[in-house]
């Protein structure tokens, strides 16, 4: 991780869970964090458990990821006071249990604009300052085993709309990997996907299950930035062993 030590690194969805666990983990390694949430005093607890040294390099903003306008005040105030994105860890997200047949639209149109259009409001962003800037940056698309299979189980997951949304990252990955190559950059592109995870989203019903933590996630995250420059992980999975799908 020494090359990236002052770097800019913005995570989204950073008020608790595994993005929580990531900003955390970036500012313990030396990176400049800006950590995004909606609960903004959440992050502002999370930043008074670093220690003295690490928390002037944290910083944390209020910032809804469906809103493109919060988003691009927030990139902007990025910009100008602290240079440009490094990295950029699109892990915000949101889950609800229903069916698709019989849930509530508005539920299900905020799944999608947070979880995708979300992810593509940041992205073009980051990659806009990266690519200014010259800067072989790295995004991290926190995924889902569900953007790659549906798991069945004697109990319906009723997770409706969500695996649509990360089968979209899924795509978004690779598409997003294809551009950044044929726009000459050196731009990392890498989607995590990982099994069930004790987070908040998390229905109560799937409690009961083996499950990863968020620090697991995060170690993950700090894996793929860690690799040299000639190296992409762009897909990893990770699952809790004993894992029943």
């Amino acid at each position: 991780m020494e090359r990236w030590l002052k770097s800019v690194a913005v995570v989204t969805g950073a008020s608790s869970g595994i993005g929580a666990a990531i900003a955390k983990d970036l500012a313990n390694a030396g990176l400049i964090v800006v950590a995004l949430a909606r609960r903004i005093e959440r992050v502002e607890e999370i930043r008074a458990e670093l220690s003295p040294k690490v928390q002037p390099n944290f910083y944390a903003i209020k910032c809804d990821v469906t809103d493109r306008n919060a988003v691009n005040e927030t990139f902007d105030w990025i910009e100008e006071n602290l240079g440009g994105i490094d990295i950029l860890i699109n892990n915000a997200g949101t889950l609800f249990t229903g069916q698709i047949v019989t849930a509530d639209i508005d539920k299900m149109q905020n799944v999608l604009q947070t979880n995708i259009m979300g992810v593509v409001l940041c992205t073009q962003r980051a990659f806009k300052s990266m690519k200014a800037r010259k800067v072989d940056g790295h995004i991290v698309n926190i995924n889902s085993i569900t953007g790659h299979y549906i798991p069945s189980l004697a109990e319906p997951l009723m997770m409706n709309i969500y695996p649509a949304s990360k089968y979209a990252i899924t795509a978004i990955n690779e598409i997003v990997r294809q551009e950044v190559r044929d726009l000459g950059t050196r731009i990392k592109i890498t989607s995590i996907s990982p099994g069930l995870v004790d987070t908040e989203i998390l229905p109560s019903s799937l409690k009961n299950l083996t499950m990863l933590r968020s620090e697991d996630i995060s170690n993950a995250v700090l894996f793929a930035l860690s690799t040299p420059p000639h190296v992409q992980i762009h897909e990893l999975t990770i699952k809790p062993v004993g894992e029943l799908f």
